[in-house]
């Protein structure tokens, strides 16, 4: 299995410090689905005992990113095409109006920090830099909305379907279309344009749910 191990025999969160690289890891598609996830394993590259593994491997679950399977324990839960949609479905509800209420408390920094995210997103050559610039410029924005529950919902939301539009930007245009979606809804930002801002981003995102359902089902 990949993921990136840490001495942590004694530490006290070491169920969090498990559940955060096994989440990263899930996340970047380190680990793909259908992995299983093996406990003496993972307690072995962390030295550590079974039960901060136990703990992490729930908190996976609580989040959707594990599930248990009968004969063969925790395994990275698969993206079925009815959970992607459901998942995109709830993203055009929620995140277009987290933005409308984001724009009118917008501040030159937080444009000039999303601009950034932005431009760094344009330029990268990593394909694994694609997903975490695709977050930070969002959530940059989302931020100003002061809806720390929306946004912990749509985290929560995006990292269950991240390693499968990080695969999808790199296997089609994904990464030129985005981007140009991006500079969009910035510069519907940057004028003061809720409405427009809203109205971009769900289109933004109703694209990615077209683009990665014509992905995933190719795939099968």
């Amino acid at each position: 299995m990949k993921f990136q191990s840490v001495d942590i025999g004694k530490a006290a969160s070491a169920a969090t410090i498990i559940f955060r690289a096994l989440r990263k890891s899930i996340i970047e598609g380190d680990l793909s689905d259908g992995d299983p996830l093996r406990q003496d394993e993972i307690a072995r590259a962390f030295n550590t005992s079974r039960i901060p593994v136990r703990e992490a491997i729930t908190m996976l679950e609580q989040q959707g990113l594990v599930k248990a399977v009968r004969y063969k324990g925790a395994v990275v839960a698969c993206l079925s095409m009815q959970e992607a949609d459901e998942i995109f479905d709830f993203r055009c509800l929620l995140e277009p109006e987290v933005i409308r209420a984001a724009v009118p408390k917008m501040t030159p920094e937080i444009l000039n920090t999303a601009r950034g995210h932005l431009e760094q997103f344009a330029a990268a050559q990593d394909p694994m830099e694609y997903g975490n610039l695709n977050r930070l410029f969002h959530s940059t924005l989302y931020a100003a909305s002061e809806m720390p529950y929306h946004i912990s919902v749509i985290e929560n939301s995006m990292d269950r379907i991240d390693r499968h539009l990080r695969a999808q930007l790199v296997m089609t245009d994904g990464i030129e279309r985005s981007n140009q979606e991006h500079l969009e809804i910035l510069s519907a930002c940057e004028i003061g344009d809720a409405e427009k801002a809203a109205q971009l981003t769900y289109t933004h995102i109703h694209d990615a749910m077209v683009s990665l359902q014509e992905q995933l089902q190719s795939s099968k």
